[in-house]
């Protein structure tokens, strides 16, 4: 049992080292990733106040999607998604989903809304409705950007450092937002259109998804491994803690022991 859980422990410290040399890259990706996020919120937005003509609805139904897009992805994904796949390719699959999405919506969402008038006519329901269509249109590509940091937990080591290098990914993120939302608003909007921009955050999209196919060729993943592992140190731990615990009974009784011997007034024994 020692033998296997030294051989387990020194596996555990290389697996650890060789993951350690590519979480900074991680952290790069998911500034890409958050900076295409934010580009296609803010081409969203503009493409539901000419859907729908309000922009105060078209705020609301963007927000409510965006998030509860990304809320749902991040609840279901680990339920969905098999553990038997390496989380990068995850990841990147996830990111080329978001690409292929972000332009279906450039298209689909105005035709939805311009079919709907065409058949519904105007009026408050008729906009509102139309808003709900245009935010189901939406849910997708959230949902996928949700999943995209539960995809990634999974290869990060369950460890103290592990968990700080999720908060960096997390950090960086929304790093990536903040520049994704002043890269839309202040250029790509401004000189451009929504197509541009559009196809820039796709561009980030596709850089993001090559770059997590090639950092997973350099990072075998083994999730049969990693469960047998995580069971092998369980079993050694309980084990450890119950030779602990017989050698601490076996103390006590002993010291216990020569303490009635050694009593003052006991009758030695013959």
């Amino acid at each position: 049992m020692c033998i296997n859980m030294s051989q387990m422990v020194a596996d555990q410290t290389v697996s650890a080292s060789k993951q350690q040399r590519y979480l900074p890259l991680l952290v790069l990706l998911f500034i890409g990733s958050g900076c295409a996020a934010l580009i296609y919120e803010i081409v969203w937005f503009q493409i539901l106040e000419l859907v729908i003509g309000a922009s105060s609805i078209s705020l609301g139904i963007l927000l409510g999607t965006f998030m509860g897009g990304m809320c749902v992805g991040s609840l279901l994904a680990p339920k969905l998604i098999s553990r038997l796949n390496h989380p990068l390719k995850v990841y990147a699959f996830l990111e080329i989903g978001i690409g292929v999405l972000g332009l279906v919506i450039l298209f689909v969402v105005p035709l939805v809304g311009s079919l709907y008038t065409s058949i519904a006519g105007s009026g408050m329901a008729s906009l509102l409705l139309r808003g709900i269509l245009a935010g189901i249109c939406l849910l997708p590509p959230t949902f996928l950007m949700g999943a995209t940091l539960p995809a990634i937990s999974r290869w990060v080591e369950t460890t103290p450092e592990g968990v700080s290098w999720l908060g960096f990914f997390y950090g960086g993120n929304i790093a990536g937002a903040v520049a994704g939302s002043l890269l839309a608003g202040f250029y790509l909007l401004r000189v451009y259109d929504v197509v541009i921009a559009t196809l820039v955050a796709v561009a980030i999209n596709v850089l993001v998804a090559v770059l997590g196919l090639v950092l997973a060729k350099a990072t075998p993943y083994s999730a049969k491994g990693v469960e047998e592992g995580t069971t092998e140190v369980r079993i050694a731990r309980e084990e450890s803690i119950r030779v602990l615990a017989v050698d601490g009974a076996d103390e006590r009784r002993s010291s216990q022991e020569g303490r009635e011997t050694h009593r003052p007034g006991r009758p030695a024994e013959h």
